[in-house]
């Protein structure tokens, strides 16, 4: 418990710099942009002279790049993620509103891809050089060179256009009145084409690398002498090898927590789901800076959470690695 503990505070510690970074990298690079969010409204809407400037003062755009930056990084230290003006709500209250529906697609891609392609990357790495691990490897290969979007798009046209079996977009249906496990399930039949869009390439990436990591495992000395002593095949396959193969795994998992974040962006506009990927796009198209910095920033926290909890897990895993973790 204590290791754990110190492992904790030690991860919390080296991510503020880190958030740090990300928050003053933003802010930079969307300065550099050409425009802000008083040329977008005026774009879309038109004004004079007098307008502009009146809004560039009630939106605290006439003051100088560093100044701005230096309120921002005040206001955050008291939690104050700024005001959207797309919006004209607190940044807080959108993103919050929006993550959920992320956390949902992320999570659910990331279970059903995670278990399946572990317990596919199991079946095949059993029998290295069988037909079913020829057969799988090459499935996976092929999965995994689909780009996301036309697997998100093909997906859409055979069981949503031509089948008619699921919902072509949104989270759930509008104006149907439904509570309880009604809504449950209508939020479940709109999530089986994103979660399978956005998951089905990271399954076949995880069924490789545990394939790859029970091929080398099967090569070890531990795993050569239980064959042996005449241990059954399952029993070593399931208590050595594919335990030994999963710490990998896990480590990916964290590691690819990032990307999966940035191809929901892409699954959320192709399937219309209300989530940060799409706020991120309003944000874009409205140049609203602090809405745009304030979904960065959850982000990131929301990648270094998980990174955390990843390190916890292989701890937990591998006592060694947990140990050296916080003793040093």
């Amino acid at each position: 418990m204590n290791r754990a503990v110190r492992l904790l505070k030690r991860r919390l510690i080296g991510s503020i710099p880190v958030l740090l970074i990300v928050v003053v990298g933003s802010f930079l690079l969307l300065e550099a942009a050409p425009g802000d969010a008083v040329d977008a409204y005026v774009a879309s809407v038109g004004g004079d002279a007098g307008m502009i400037e009146a809004l560039r003062q009630s939106w605290g755009l006439d003051a100088s790049p560093m100044t701005r930056l230096a309120a921002y990084l005040w206001a955050l230290l008291h939690l104050d993620l700024g005001h959207s003006v797309a919006f004209s709500r607190p940044v807080l209250s959108v993103v919050l509103e929006r993550l959920p529906n992320t956390l949902l697609l992320m999570g659910a891609a990331t279970a059903s891809s995670f278990a399946l392609g572990t317990a596919l990357g199991i079946v095949a790495g059993a029998r290295p050089g069988s037909a079913r691990d020829r057969l799988l490897s090459i499935g996976s290969l092929a999965l995994y060179a689909v780009p996301g979007f036309w697997l998100a798009l093909v997906l859409t046209i055979v069981f949503s256009v031509e089948l008619r079996w699921l919902p072509l977009s949104g989270m759930e249906t509008i104006a149907s009145g439904n509570t309880g496990i009604a809504r449950a399930l209508d939020i479940a039949r709109h999530m089986v084409l994103p979660v399978t869009s956005l998951g089905l390439i990271y399954l076949a990436l995880y069924l490789r690398m545990m394939r790859a990591g029970m091929a080398e495992v099967w090569r070890m000395d531990f795993t050569l002498a239980a064959r042996a002593r005449g241990i059954p095949r399952r029993r070593i396959v399931l208590r050595h090898v594919a335990r030994n193969a999963l710490l990998p795994l896990v480590t990916m998992l964290g590691l690819q927590s990032a990307q999966m974040l940035g191809g929901s962006v892409v699954i959320e506009s192709v399937f219309s789901v209300p989530g940060l990927g799409r706020l991120a796009q309003e944000a874009v198209g409205s140049r609203d800076t602090p809405l745009l910095i304030g979904i960065i920033l959850v982000s990131a926290v929301l990648v270094i959470v998980i990174n955390l909890l990843v390190d916890i897990a292989y701890a937990a895993l591998d006592p060694r690695v947990g140990a050296s973790e916080a003793n040093a």
